[in-house]
């Protein structure tokens, strides 16, 4: 009999310890948020979630996509609630396990997404991404400066333009373009092809003012630039400030991308992340998103909130004949090593 109720007192206790433990991290009012610097912004999206939920947001951010996703695996899919990154890195991460599918009883708000953002090569089955914001890098250039015609990324190698670019830090999108000047993917796998990329690229070199991926837009409004190769809410940040220069749709195709917010696998307070991904889906929010980051409105249901100069801005929505089959970057394989080796070199050269 002793042993019995010694048995069932010792049940008792761990039944507590559990419920114990449950009740704490239910209780934990914390959401750890892993993105560039800036891109969840502060007045518009964080501080009223805090308000609206007691959850208080720890930022991390990252400098580009590569290193998100190396970090990712470092800790196993953990330490962080809500990642939000491009598509083709988020590819990878898809397929090496370490998402979370998404409840989407938790988004009630799941419907107001616009479709032509769903069910992309990253996420068929919309079962992990919720997307965020999307866009189309692009030239700018200062027409007081540059007096011949850019027409796409090749002029980009024009000897006139010595020390002249602002290129973003990417190794994808830069050597993507170079490619593109070559008539091939952003998407190359071949090893001979990729080699001949990368000599076209050291002859760019002494164009290059600066590399930067947050705030090249700042090297062309303070004139320190003349050219730059910019993601689309750079080019815009550069014409509220100068309105004068001339924005040039490459002529050998454009690249497009979409953002995406995700749940790690590991992630410590998932309850947590539904919710805040459910706020970002809310249409008042959605359209702050779009205004604040100057990036396509991937909320269909926050498309009556936003103005008609917004919707019809040409930067931002290319029309179609002139967009026409734009290409995303995408999972590369092995080959991505070899990419990041090019632009490693590259960038020592």
């Amino acid at each position: 009999m002793k042993l019995k109720l010694a048995a069932f007192a010792l049940s008792i206790v761990l039944v507590c310890s559990v419920l114990a433990g449950t009740a704490g991290a239910e209780e934990e009012k914390t959401l750890n948020v892993f993105t560039w610097s800036l891109y969840l912004d502060q007045d518009t999206i964080l501080t009223p979630f805090t308000e609206e939920t007691g959850i208080e947001v720890n930022y991390d951010y990252f400098d580009s996509n590569e290193e998100m996703l190396m970090k990712l695996q470092a800790v196993d899919a953990g330490t962080y609630d809500i990642v939000l990154a491009s598509d083709y890195i988020l590819d990878i991460a898809r397929k090496e396990g370490l998402l979370m599918k998404l409840d989407k009883e938790k988004l009630s708000n799941w419907d107001n997404l616009n479709p032509v953002y769903l069910g992309q090569f990253y996420d068929p089955n919309d079962e992990y991404c919720v997307p965020y914001a999307a866009g189309t890098p692009l030239i700018i250039y200062d027409p007081a400066y540059v007096d011949f015609p850019i027409t796409g990324y090749a002029s980009l190698w024009d000897e006139r333009l010595e020390d002249s670019v602002v290129l973003m830090d990417d190794a994808r999108n830069v050597i993507g373009i170079t490619l593109k000047t070559m008539g091939e993917s952003f998407n190359v796998t071949d090893k001979a092809v990729l080699d001949a990329a990368e000599e076209k690229l050291m002859q760019l070199k002494k164009n290059i003012r600066a590399l930067d991926y947050n705030a090249p837009y700042a090297t062309m409004i303070s004139g320190e630039a003349t050219v730059g190769y910019m993601f689309t809410q750079h080019v815009l940040y550069t014409l509220q400030e100068r309105p004068d220069m001339v924005v040039v749709y490459p002529e050998e195709g454009m690249g497009f991308g979409i953002d995406c917010c995700v749940i790690p696998a590991n992630a410590p307070h998932p309850d947590n992340a539904h919710l805040f991904l459910n706020f970002l889906l809310r249409p008042e929010i959605g359209a702050q998103i779009a205004q604040v980051q100057l990036m396509q409105n991937c909320n269909k249901a926050a498309d009556a909130l936003l103005g008609d100069d917004f919707k019809n801005n040409p930067v931002l929505y290319i029309p179609d004949e002139v967009l026409g089959d734009a290409e995303f970057i995408e999972d590369v394989g092995d080959a991505q090593l070899y990419y990041n080796d090019i632009w490693t070199r590259f960038k020592q050269y």
